[in-house]
């Protein structure tokens, strides 16, 4: 009997071996669970990384960058750069959220914690920096016009300046403010929504002449209404991408700085375009040098 109940405890052992290595995940089985991370005490990286959940706060209208589809989730461009962070950081996806961030409310965000980090289309500027720090840029866009394709009246920024022309913008948005220089009459002629999916339809509707932001932004817009929308000239200003974090925090801003660095060379960034905005501009960009300020 004790021979018996000894080989017997030695099978269910073995068994018990053989089931953990062949399936026991702890992400239940598919195989993805990132690989485990050690961070420094006290650090911005080693709290997320132990909660294993991160916010990220990003655009829900801007295809090819932060579009919310019928999962209810946004994807883009900048959605796969912050899921790279967050899997540098060993966080599962699905411990991943996301709150909707509109450029008015962007620092904002940050500053009171709704966000972790926020990716979405952020111009680096001065002015910012006062409320708020970044990593990168991880891209380089420029500002455009956008115009209904059956127009021909405006070909670029200096079309504004004989007035009557009204163009759209988003509120707290850097092309917002540089867009005023062109303008004869800013009180009549610069129109700004919270989002620029509201500047398209008003463009649609003909209540305003064209729609100006960046132009990766407005290509997005161009490929999801085929036919109906074109740029007018040529971009006409430089604006560099950053993750925002919270002011301050120099050891996570270092840490998003090397992940940048990483990704420009081992392939994730190019995967990361071609799957997004790629769709609408095949050239893959050259990620940017870091400014490491």
């Amino acid at each position: 009997m004790r021979i018996s109940r000894v080989a017997t405890l030695a099978a269910v052992a073995a068994l018990s071996l053989s089931v953990a290595a062949c399936g026991g995940d702890s992400d239940g089985g598919s195989g993805t669970a990132p690989e485990s991370k050690s961070f420094a005490a006290g650090t911005t990286m080693e709290k997320l990384n132990k909660a294993g959940k991160i916010t990220i706060g990003t655009k829900f209208d801007q295809p090819g960058f932060g579009l919310k589809g019928l999962d209810n989730k946004p994807a883009g461009f900048d959605v796969e750069i912050a899921k790279i962070i967050a899997e540098e950081l060993g966080i599962p996806e699905s411990g991943v959220s996301y709150v909707e961030t509109p450029s008015a409310v962007r620092e904002e965000v940050l500053e009171q914690g709704k966000a972790d980090i926020v990716v979405a289309t952020y111009t680096i500027n001065d002015k910012r920096k006062e409320r708020i720090d970044f990593a990168g840029p991880y891209y380089v866009a420029g500002q455009h016009i956008m115009v209904r394709a059956d127009d021909s009246s405006i070909t670029g920024p200096d079309s504004f300046k004989a007035g009557g022309k009204k163009v759209c913008s988003v509120q707290g948005s850097t092309p917002a403010t540089n867009i005023e220089k062109y303008l004869a009459d800013k009180v009549s002629q610069l129109v700004v929504f919270d989002v620029y999916q509201k500047c398209v339809d008003a463009l649609a509707s003909k209540q305003v002449d064209a729609v100006t932001t960046d132009n990766v932004i407005l290509t997005g817009f161009i490929a999801k209404n085929e036919g109906k929308y074109k740029l007018a000239g040529e971009k006409f200003t430089e604006e560099p991408y950053g993750i925002g974090v919270k002011k301050g925090d120099t050891a996570f801003r270092d840490f998003i700085n090397d992940t940048l660095e990483k990704i420009y060379t081992d392939g994730r960034y190019a995967t990361a375009w071609k799957d997004t905005a790629g769709k609408f501009d095949s050239a893959v960009p050259t990620g940017p040098a870091i400014n490491r300020y």
